[in-house]
C-alpha cells in the first residue's frame, strides 16, 4: 500500500465530519507525501466535493489571499529591495480550531496554519515582483494583521561608516533630540527623532535622508570635539546607521555638506561592539596664570614617560598614553602645544588638573587653561 492510500481513510474521515478548503486538507497530509502544493493535493483528496460551507478552520482565509498581497505591493512600492520575509498575525480561534484537527486526528510534523499562509503569500508576492524570500536577513520584512487587514514593513538598516572634517568654530558635534519625543521619534520631528539640522550630527542624518529616506539615524562616534573645535587631517571617524530606509544604495563620492565635509563614506556591516581605540593629534592655545620660560616649557617633554591617569564622572579611573608633545611659545603667557595623545582624553581637564594627573598646571607648577583646541589628526589603531 502506497502513503498516499495509507492517508484516504484518514481523510475521508476528517472530510465527513469537518468541511476544509483545498488548502486546509492538503496541508495535514502533503509533508507526509513529499508534495509541495497543498491545494492540490486538497483538490485530489475531496474528490471534487464541493460545498457551500466555509472551511472549518480557515473561515475561507486563503481565497482573500489576494486583498493581502495588494496590501503587500501597497507597503513597498516606495522601497527599493532584493529580498524580503512575510510574518503574520492571525486570530487565536483559527489556530486552536487547526491545532484541534491536529489533535483529534494525531497528525504529526504539519505546517501550521500559520506558516502554511505566510509560505503561500511569499510565494505568490516573489513571483509578482521577482524578488527573492529570505527567512534569515530579509532587506525587508512585511507582519500582515489578517484579523484587521492591516500590514505593517520594515526596512533593513543600512549602516554606514566614514569620516568628517569640520572647518567652521561654533559647531556641534551632536544634535539635541527632538523636544517632543525625546529622540524616539514622532510625527512632529517626522521620525527622525531631531527636528534641526544644524549640527554634524544633523548636516549628516540630513543628507543621508535626502538619498535614502529613512527615520532615525544612530551615531557612533569615535571620539568627540567642543563646539568650538576644527576637525582637519583625514577628518574624525564615524558610524551612521539608517533605520528603515527607502533606498539602500547610494553613490559614494566625498561631499561637502556647508562646514562639514564628508570623506570616505562607504557601507559597512555593522557599527563596533566595543569602543575603538585611536589616537589623537590635538593643537591646543594654552593660557598662564604666570609667565612660564622656555625653560620651564621643557618640563612638559616628561609626559611622555608617565600615564595621564583620568577619572571620569562615574569615579572610574583611565590610563592614557602620550606619544609626543611639542610647543611653542607665543607671548608671555600664552603658548601653543601639539600633542599625539590616546584618544578621548578631556583636554580642557588635562590642561586644568580637574581629575586627571599629571596635568599641565602640575607640570609647570602654574594654573593653566585651554580656551580653543583643535583635531590635526585621529588615527584609528
Amino acid at each position: 500500500m502506497t502513503k498516499y492510500q495509507k492517508i484516504i481513510p484518514i481523510a475521508d474521515q476528517i472530510i465527513k465530519k469537518y468541511y476544509l478548503c483545498d488548502n486546509c486538507l492538503g496541508r495535514l497530509f502533503s509533508k507526509k507525501l513529499h508534495l509541495s502544493s497543498n491545494k492540490l493535493l486538497g483538490r485530489k483528496l475531496k474528490k471534487n466535493l464541493k460545498s457551500s460551507q466555509k472551511c472549518f478552520i480557515c473561515k475561507n482565509l486563503f481565497d482573500r489571499l489576494d486583498n493581502f498581497l495588494k496590501l503587500m505591493y501597497d507597503a513597498s512600492s516606495g522601497y527599493h529591495y532584493s529580498s524580503f520575509s512575510v510574518g503574520a498575525m492571525i486570530k487565536p480561534s483559527i489556530i486552536d480550531r487547526d491545532d484541534y484537527i491536529r489533535s483529534k486526528y494525531r497528525l504529526r510534523g504539519i505546517d501550521s496554519i500559520k506558516t502554511d499562509i505566510t509560505k503561500e503569500l511569499g510565494k505568490s508576492f516573489s513571483r509578482k515582483t521577482k524578488k527573492s524570500i529570505d527567512h534569515l536577513d530579509p532587506e525587508i520584512t512585511f507582519t500582515l494583521n489578517l484579523k484587521d487587514e492591516l500590514c505593517q514593513l520594515r526596512s533593513k538598516p543600512v549602516t554606514f561608516s566614514g569620516r568628517y572634517v569640520k572647518m567652521l568654530r561654533g559647531l556641534a558635534q551632536k544634535q539635541k533630540p527632538c523636544e517632543n519625543c525625546f529622540g524616539k521619534g514622532c510625527r512632529i520631528c517626522n521620525f527622525h527623532g531631531i527636528s534641526e539640522f544644524n549640527s554634524v550630527e544633523g548636516l549628516i542624518s540630513k543628507f543621508l535622508f535626502e538619498k535614502l529616506g529613512g527615520t532615525i539615524a544612530k551615531f557612533t562616534w569615535i571620539g568627540g570635539e567642543d563646539k568650538l573645535s576644527l576637525v582637519s587631517g583625514s577628518g574624525r571617524p564615524f558610524f551612521v546607521k539608517i533605520q528603515n530606509p527607502l533606498k539602500r544604495n547610494l553613490r559614494l563620492t566625498d561631499t561637502q555638506l556647508d562646514s562639514i565635509q564628508i570623506i570616505n563614506l562607504k557601507i559597512t556591516d555593522k557599527s563596533p561592539r566595543k569602543p575603538v581605540k585611536f589616537i589623537s593629534i590635538i593643537e591646543a592655545k594654552i593660557f598662564t596664570e604666570s609667565e612660564v620660560d622656555a625653560k620651564n616649557l621643557k618640563k612638559l617633554k616628561d609626559l611622555r614617560n608617565h600615564p595621564i591617569v583620568v577619572y571620569d564622572k562615574s569615579g572610574k579611573r583611565l590610563e592614557k598614553k602620550v606619544f609626543s608633545i611639542k610647543y611653542k611659545k607665543n607671548q608671555e603667557n600664552i603658548f601653543t602645544l601639539v600633542i599625539k595623545v590616546d584618544g578621548g582624553i578631556p583636554i580642557k581637564r588635562f590642561v586644568t588638573g580637574d581629575n586627571v594627573s599629571p596635568s599641565l598646571s602640575g607640570v609647570l607648577n602654574t594654573q593653566c587653561m585651554c580656551t580653543e583646541f583643535d583635531f590635526l589628526e585621529i588615527e584609528v589603531k
